[in-house]
């Protein structure tokens, strides 16, 4: 079994992987000894008291029991199209996903410089476009960039997993670099699919303001996100509402709209409030490819996606700006 180490040289963070101690478990990020900074899971079924992330004001999660839904594509650019809003709310963005982390490749920063710590230990979020972000595929040893070697993989069992989302959770210090700033007003966290370890460790030690739900109008995509909407409901996390991702194909010829996955009316059986239908468009691929949030594209973007580009931009900033309503409500 192995854990991470953060070594501290030069005034940076290097991480290496490194042999367990007896403990390692209770510190799987192998960060710098600080006092518990995260409400503990009780041992025997003992009543948990929820808490506030620190120097986070509102927590949305984006969520779907469904694998390969978009859903981590929809949370960077619900988290752009909230920044964008006019009182410009300070948004940042949690990758809870420890086994298959996607954030730092749709913020194009796969290949940034290792995380840094304050002086009390805490992790530093790490920059790109403005928002701040932190997730596990920063934290785990990664090849250069022109290497053909895969990163290394995490190969975890229950209980490091929890730990290791207690630590996300909670040793993160979402003030600017200098540990003194105004914290965050948004955190969107992006969840992992299914109704695991992970969901159930934050429904249960965080205070969530709300769940946005990302589903795909397939059938079989909704059955399993049916699950998820169930899993937040016995957490006592409040559903914000659903986006439908690729709900339509918009021909650049006629403009008219084609549900080639399945009628939107599927969704509505689900009985929460409808954000957004996001029509199918090549560039939020590319975009995400190449670390470029697709509402960060505007007009320039937009040109070889046609009108359909227009309206995915405008049903996400529709959604952002829905959310803020209805959390702060």
């Amino acid at each position: 079994m192995f854990t991470l180490k953060l070594v501290r040289r030069h005034g940076k963070a290097l991480r290496t992987f490194t042999s367990t101690a007896s403990r390692s478990h209770e510190n799987p990020l192998g960060l710098p000894f600080r006092p518990p900074s995260a409400p503990q899971m009780p041992r025997r079924g003992g009543p948990i008291q929820k808490r506030h992330i620190e120097h986070v004001k509102k927590v949305i999660v984006v969520a779907s029991g469904k694998g390969g839904v978009g859903k981590s594509t929809i949370a960077v650019n619900l988290a752009f199209s909230l920044a964008m809003l006019p009182h410009r709310p300070r948004v940042g963005i949690l990758d809870l996903d420890i086994f298959g982390p996607s954030i730092p490749t749709l913020m194009g920063l796969q290949h940034s410089e290792d995380s840094r710590l304050t002086s009390a230990g805490a992790l530093v979020p790490i920059i790109n476009h403005g928002i701040p972000t932190m997730s596990m595929g920063y934290l785990v040893p990664r090849p250069p960039p022109d290497s053909t070697e895969f990163e290394g993989a995490i190969v975890w069992r229950g209980l490091m997993v929890q730990k290791a989302v207690q630590q996300l959770l909670f040793d993160v210090d979402w003030r600017d670099a200098c540990g003194s700033g105004p914290g965050l007003d948004v955190l969107i966290i992006d969840m992992p699919p299914g109704t695991g370890d992970v969901p159930l460790t934050l429904g249960q030690l965080v205070v969530v303001d709300g769940a946005v739900i990302v589903s795909t109008p397939q059938d079989v995509a909704l059955t399993d996100v049916r699950r998820g909407i169930s899993m937040f409901k016995k957490i006592s996390v409040p559903i914000t509402g659903l986006i439908l991702n690729q709900a339509s194909f918009l021909c650049p010829s006629c403009n008219i709209a084609h549900e080639i996955f399945g009628t939107s009316t599927n969704a509505s059986r689900l009985g929460i409030p409808l954000l957004a239908q996001l029509p199918l468009v090549g560039g939020v691929s590319c975009g995400g490819d190449r670390g470029i949030p697709y509402v960060l594209e505007g007009k320039n973007g937009s040109d070889k996606d046609g009108k359909a580009g227009e309206i995915w931009r405008d049903a996400m900033n529709e959604a952002a700006s829905k959310m803020w309503g209805l959390v702060h409500s």
